[in-house]
Formats: C-alpha cells, structure tokens, sequence
C-alpha cells in the first residue's frame, strides 16, 4: 500500500475473517459490538485508535488552485473518508470488487483534507480515480468496470464521480435489462434514450429522459448524501489491464473534466445495426420500466425471477411481453451461436454466509413445473482467499458436504408492502449480516 490510508481490497467481493482481521491491524486495535438497526441486529466495527497526525497535519495544507471551472458547490464539498478509520469500517462490510477478480487490481485509498472531488492527478505517483461510496453501496457498482460502463464514461466525456448517481443507475439497469433479453448492451444504444445539458461552471452530469423515448422511470426523485461519500481507487500492477490502453492512456476519464460531452436527439441513423438492435427491441415497451427494480436484481440470488416480479408490478403488459421476447431472443442468440451474452440464469450462485465461508446453490428448472417451485441444493466451499474463488491461481477451494435444504414453494398472487426506509434498510444490508442475524 501506498501510505496509511490505503486498504487492499479481499481477493474476491467478499471479505472473509482473515482478511478484516488484516483490516483491523492497519486500522489499530477495534472492538464488535450488536446493535440494532430497522430492528434488525448488525455487527459494528468501532476502531478506537487516535486520529493520526498526519491526518489532523492535512488541515493545514494550501488549498490546490485553478479548478475555478468547476462549481463551488463541487469544490466545497469536503470527504468523510479523509479519515481512515470510517474507510476502514466501510470497507469491511461492502464489496468492491467483482467475484472472481483478484483484490489486487486496486487500492482503496483515503483522501486528504485538500483534495476535491474534481481534482486531477496533479502530483500523483499512481493513477487514480475517485468512486462514491453510494455507487458500491445503493447501485451495486463493481471493479473493474466493464467494457459498456467505460464506453458510456468515454461518450460523455466524464469521471465516474462526475456522472450523477440517477444517471448511473440508468446505466446500471439498462445493463441487467439488456442482458435478461440477451442483448450486448451498448454505450450509444443507451444513450439513444437519453440527452445532456452540461453546464458550466462543471457540476454532476445528469442524462435527461428523452419524451416518449425512455423505457426507465427515476431510480430516486431527489439522490441525496452522496456527495461527501468519495474516495480514491489506485490503478495497481494487477489492474492496469483492466483500467488502462496499451500505451498507458485510461480507458475512461478519471479526472473531471470541463468539457462533458452534449448529446439531444440522437437519430437511429447515427446507430449501427447492433445498436438498432437493442433500441427497436426495448422500444417495444409501452410502460415505464422500474429502475430501482432493476437495480436491485443486481443483489439478487435469481434475477430473471425478480425481473419478473419487477414487471409484474409495473404492468401485466410488461411482463406479458418481457416473457415473449427473452424466448424470442434466446431462440435468436441461439440461431446466431452467441456464447458471451450473459442471460442471467446461471444455475450456481455464491451467496454470502456467516463466518467468511461462502455457499453454492444449484437452482435447476424443473420440467413442467414453471418457476414457482425451486429446489436449493447448498455446499459449503472452504474459507481462505489462497483457496476461495477469485484466488490469484483462480482454483477453488475443496468443497465440503452437500446440504440438502427443503423445497421452497413462492405462490405470486401473494402481494406484500413495506414502507420504503424498511426495503432500503434490507437491501443496503451484507447478506452475512442478515445470516448472522438469523443464527441468533
């Protein structure tokens, strides 16, 4: 690590024993307790170290200048995680990476009492980017990212910090959508539905839904307590072909930049055919799409059914017609030989469990039965990160033994409504927090 407010990431998305107890010796010495949250009992981590000198020393730096382009409200907004303790606990219970992606590729870092959000890489040894805690948290954002997410960063012309988190979550559910229906999702594809009016001097970015156009309503009215949540991510050894060209150039930009790209209108002549693709076949949706929905799959042990269930409730016309065209489009991709369309009904998931161990579970269709009824078969994978998935061999750890869980019938014309604070509060949860809860 490159100084004492760096974190590496665990070697897979998540965190096993071993590796917080490596946490907390960076962090100083830090105590668990029970609380309870929502009513809910969680395990908080509080460090009780002092606060490092060269951390309180910071204060007292000079500001750093010529950023006059971007707006005050940008350049007055100062990081909670300049202290590293808050970094620390955060990390210990929300990934960052991808399963099956070495930790390495990164470095979590904290940010200085001077540094804004805006900053470039001025003085810098290693190149950098900075993420919202949000992003990881409520969006379910993952490192490295992918080939569409930096297309859409490099279009616009802007740091993921720079791109607003509604407008992220856009990008994130119109990946999932695109892959349910086994579609390549497309960085001008997605920006077909969609318009800017970049401002100056530069604040966030947000993507306007083109009338009568966009197929996803808001993922939030009002995205707020974001904007204190931002830290640094290192580009590493391990990570420079995930983040950068061959010559060394960034895949996307990681700096604000002041110039973000303006898009109106774009016309499907400016789409190529693959692009058309996508569009005329999301098109042929007449309700509004639930973003939050969609989002939320990306937590989900089943998504295709959780989709559905999203459908459902934005309309029997939706759901009617999302059924129609995966079968048509994956009679298609079939036809066409495409094998690296993701369609998201894999049939072994990792889920989190109590203790660092991880669980597979098989989810096989039945013939003739639908999908009200699933069985789950469990088996326990060893712990460890030399033997976990996402090692640096990439081998998996030896498997323990089968655990054959009941049957598990889900009736659909069952409707149950929970406030809002209670839903967000489940879902901003880690699972193994959920489990240890259940344990007792």
């Amino acid at each position: 690590m490159s100084n004492s407010g760096s974190v590496s990431t665990s070697s897979s998305s998540e965190s096993t024993e071993s590796d917080r107890s490596k946490d907390r010796q960076l962090g100083g010495e830090g105590t668990s307790s029970g609380v309870v949250t929502s009513g809910m009992p969680m395990e908080v981590v509080r460090e009780v170290r002092e606060d490092p000198p060269e951390e309180l020393e910071e204060s007292n730096w000079s500001a750093k200048g010529d950023y006059g382009w971007a707006a005050a409200d940008v350049r007055d907004q100062s990081s909670l995680f300049r202290w590293f303790r808050l970094l620390n606990s955060w990390l210990n219970c929300t990934p960052v990476i991808f399963k099956g992606v070495s930790g390495d590729i990164v470095s979590v870092e904290r940010v200085s009492a001077i540094d804004w959000v805006c900053h470039g890489q001025e003085g810098a040894t290693e190149k950098f980017f900075y993420m919202y805690m949000c992003h990881f948290s409520q969006l379910h954002v993952r490192l490295p990212l992918d080939d569409f997410t930096m297309g859409v960063l490099r279009a616009l012309n802007v740091a993921p910090t720079q791109l607003h988190p509604n407008s992220w979550a856009y990008l994130q559910a119109f990946r999932i959508l695109c892959q349910s229906l086994y579609l390549e999702p497309t960085p001008y594809a997605f920006l077909y539905f969609y318009y800017t009016r970049p401002r100056r001097p530069a604040t966030w970015l947000s993507l306007i839904s083109r009338p009568s156009i966009s197929r996803l309503d808001a993922f939030s009215q009002s995205f707020k307590h974001f904007k204190d949540g931002y830290f640094k991510v290192v580009v590493k050894e391990g990570g420079k072909a995930y983040f950068l060209n061959a010559d060394g150039s960034a895949k996307f930009p990681f700096s604000w930049t002041n110039n973000p790209s303006r898009y109106k209108d774009m016309g499907m002549d400016e789409l190529s055919a693959g692009d058309k693709e996508v569009v005329e076949t999301l098109l042929k949706f007449v309700d509004k799409l639930p973003t939050k929905g969609l989002v939320r799959v990306y937590n989900s042990v089943h998504p295709i059914i959780d989709i559905e269930g999203h459908m459902a409730q934005s309309g029997k016309k939706n759901l009617a017609l999302f059924q129609t065209l995966r079968k048509e489009m994956a009679a298609k991709a079939k036809v066409a030989g495409k094998t690296n369309v993701p369609n998201l009904q894999e049939s072994v998931v990792e889920v989190h469990v109590h203790g660092g161990t991880k669980r597979k579970a098989e989810l096989p269709p039945r013939p003739e039965k639908g999908k009200d009824v699933k069985k789950v078969r469990a088996a326990l994978l060893g712990t460890g990160s030399a033997s976990g998935v996402g090692s640096a061999n990439g081998e998996k750890g030896p498997e323990a033994g089968l655990i054959e869980l009941p049957e598990i019938s889900v009736r659909k014309d069952i409707s149950i409504t929970l406030p809002d604070t209670i839903v967000n509060s489940i879902d901003n949860m880690d699972a193994e927090h959920i489990e240890g809860s259940e344990g007792g």
